[in-house]
């Protein structure tokens, strides 16, 4: 497409999308629940098919040399589709909060106020490899009563091109506007510049992906935005702390998966605990492949553990997303230096912390700057699947409207309501 094509196409898409949003608010929580239930069916009775899709999207992801860490994001295993059908029928399951009315008060001059909860309307969703995006999105999308336009990155187009098709199909058998969600067709960069400046059009803009794509979004889009520009997520292992408990979590919270951006980048250590705690830990992500980036206390214990990658951790470490089997290590003297560590290098995203300390716990609850601040529990549970939501849009690091992963609350308002009874104001 040429640059006046484009401007068309784009266009069109969003006189689509309004169209159909002010349907999708109207539609009754069953339609709504039929299509997602629909779309559950689909996605399970569609394994062949989408499997030959994604297959070639792999294909020339290898053949273009994308890091394996990327090419691990562009999978569509039976696994991630049946997540995808899970997270649908949780959302059909949950209750329908459009147009739910809370906080009515009678006031002194007769009137009640309150607030409903209703859609935002059109939002653009703009993301790269991960193709299970555009079943979350959609799924969020029908459940929330709004219409979405999705862009997923071009080294998915065959994956996305080949779930859009289901998620169409499951808005039509359940009698809901096709065009409710629409994805991008052309692999032109052009396109994402169109879509982040449709105020007409689109009521916000959700960017998805990797630190460069979200700072360009943030920076030229003329409509609201949504967004983390990345995850340096910490694990913090306290004095006092269960010795065993704190292995098992910081394994799973950095090696279960290196890609996501909820995985633990930085490792802090109170040292009171290191000696006990760094060997076998240390022990664990070496026979792992793991690198460890330490401070010169921290090295000083890893040193003896065999086969250990080992290399002394710069400024630039401590603010890192590796999303990689690299780590960064820190002894730091206790809760407060850990706390203080956090909230300067930390990206707001997700942070833990091990403890026996119930203060120490509550404490950090309290004062870490994060999205997402837990107890005695992996990093890795930073996703709106299994907070409940069904699915998530994204996880969002600003304070302003949603602040974690974003479900259905965050793509929806709330508008001021108010009941009379012929009250004129005086």
């Amino acid at each position: 497409m040429n640059a006046l094509n484009i401007a068309e196409y784009t266009q069109t898409l969003g006189l689509q999308a309004k169209a159909a949003s002010a349907l999708m608010a109207q539609a009754p929580a069953a339609i709504k629940n039929k299509a997602l239930l629909a779309l559950a069916r689909l996605l399970r009775q569609s394994g062949e098919p989408l499997a030959a899709a994604n297959a070639l999207d792999l294909q020339r992801a290898r053949a273009a040399g994308l890091a394996e860490p990327m090419v691990d994001r562009l999978k569509l295993t039976p696994r991630v589709l049946e997540t995808c059908a899970l997270g649908c029928e949780q959302l059909a399951a949950m209750a329908d909060i459009i147009g739910e009315t809370q906080g009515m008060v009678q006031q002194d001059s007769g009137i009640r106020v309150g607030r409903m909860r209703v859609p935002i309307g059109v939002f653009g969703m703009i993301y790269e490899s991960r193709p299970n995006v555009t079943i979350e999105a959609a799924s969020l999308s029908i459940k929330s009563g709004n219409a979405a336009i999705l862009r997923g990155g071009s080294e998915a187009i065959d994956s996305n091109r080949a779930l859009a098709a289901l998620v169409t199909q499951a808005l039509t058998e359940a009698g809901l506007p096709a065009h409710a969600v629409q994805l991008v067709e052309t692999t032109d960069r052009a396109a994402v510049g169109q879509l982040i400046a449709m105020p007409e059009y689109v009521d916000v803009i959700i960017p998805r992906g990797g630190k460069g794509l979200i700072e360009r979004i943030s920076a030229e889009a003329k409509v609201p935005v949504i967004k983390h520009l990345d995850g340096n997520c910490h694990t913090y292992v306290d004095d006092p702390c269960d010795i065993d408990m704190a292995v098992r979590v910081a394994d799973n919270a950095k090696t279960s998966k290196y890609s996501p951006c909820n995985a633990t980048e930085s490792l802090l250590v109170a040292r009171g605990v290191a000696d006990e705690f760094l060997p076998r830990i240390g022990a664990i992500y070496a026979a792992k492949g793991v690198q460890m980036r330490g401070c010169p206390e921290s090295l000083a214990i890893l040193r003896a553990v065999q086969g250990a990658d080992l290399a002394e951790a710069t400024e630039q470490d401590w603010s890192e997303e590796y999303l990689a089997p690299i780590i960064s290590i820190k002894v730091v003297a206790g809760i407060d230096e850990a706390i203080c560590h956090i909230n300067r290098y930390g990206s707001h995203h997700t942070d833990a912390i091990l403890t026996r300390d119930h203060l120490h716990a509550q404490r950090f609850l309290r004062d870490v700057d994060s999205a997402s601040c837990m107890v005695n529990a992996s990093t890795r549970f930073a996703d709106g699947f299994e907070y409940g939501l069904g699915a998530e849009i994204g996880i969002s690091t600003d304070k302003f409207h949603a602040r974690g992963p974003v479900g259905i609350e965050g793509l929806t308002s709330l508008k001021w309501v108010v009941l009379g009874e012929g009250d004129v104001r005086v």
